[in-house]
């Protein structure tokens, strides 16, 4: 299990990485460059050579990490606690292993030739116009925007004060690469926590106007910066975090100290 929980980490960071490059590709106007989701970048491996074998590894590696992240939040190997503090730590553990069984169905079913599930943003999108026609739908999906913001607020705070060492074994990294692994890995889970934020102010304003079609995906996120002023150079820098999240989740991969019990 704990190899399998070390290989979904690896999956993951394949992912975002990927991501990051072809984003750094789009920012400099390069053939193949495009701003996208983990779903078209599901597609795009799916059209190289060795795409089919790349995305059944992929996907098994996402249902590793899927089900490390559920044994984090309920078996409790890290003794979290039951406190408020402790349960909301679990819950977010739950929450991001669950974010990643629908990348990992649509790795498995594009390798199988039975074609993928929407783009996050519609995805996130068809979600979204379901709550809203709920009771005190607006407030809930402005509350879920100012949890997702928060999210990326404490993502700030963690690359800040580099949280992330306390789970890594830095006594088995070698002297020369720790300083470049960690600061790289700090770029990357800040760039995340951006990210955060700028999906949760999505959230916000499809709340706002009742109109689910505000909200938008990662690629819609990246598309988004782009269009600002000094818009590629923004992009670019965003893309290199998200290839530098890739790192810190191959780092995690390695040096994270994993207990199933």
């Amino acid at each position: 299990m704990e190899k399998l929980a070390r290989f979904g980490y690896v999956a993951k960071g394949v992912v975002y990485a990927l991501i990051g490059v072809l984003a750094v590709l789009a920012a400099f106007n390069a053939g193949g460059g495009q701003t996208t989701s983990t779903s078209g970048v599901l597609h795009t491996i799916a059209s190289k050579p060795f795409g089919t074998v790349l995305l059944l590894i992929i996907g098994i590696g996402l249902i590793g990490y899927v089900v490390w992240r559920l044994i984090q939040a309920i078996n409790d190997p890290e003794h979290k606690g039951d406190d408020a503090k402790g349960i909301a730590r679990r819950l977010g553990y739950a929450i991001s292993g669950l974010a990643y069984v629908g990348v990992a169905v649509n790795a498995i079913l594009l390798a199988l030739g039975s074609g993928g599930g929407s783009s996050g943003g519609n995805s996130q999108q068809d979600w979204t116009a379901k709550v809203l026609q709920q009771p005190f739908g607006q407030w809930l999906v402005g509350i879920g925007g100012a949890l997702v913001i928060g999210i990326g607020i404490y993502r700030l705070y963690e690359a800040y004060k580099i949280k992330f060492r306390k789970q890594l074994k830095i006594s088995e990294m070698d002297n020369n690469k720790q300083d470049w692994l960690v600061n790289i890995s700090r770029f990357g889970v800040a760039a995340r926590g951006v990210i955060f934020i700028i999906l949760g102010f999505f959230f916000i304003q499809a709340a706002k106007q009742s109109d689910a079609s505000e909200v938008k995906g990662l690629d819609g996120v990246l598309q988004t910066i782009a269009q600002q002023p000094f818009g590629k150079i923004l992009l670019c820098i965003v893309a290199l975090g998200l290839v530098a999240y890739g790192v810190y989740l191959f780092v995690q991969a390695k040096y994270r100290r994993i207990n199933i019990n």
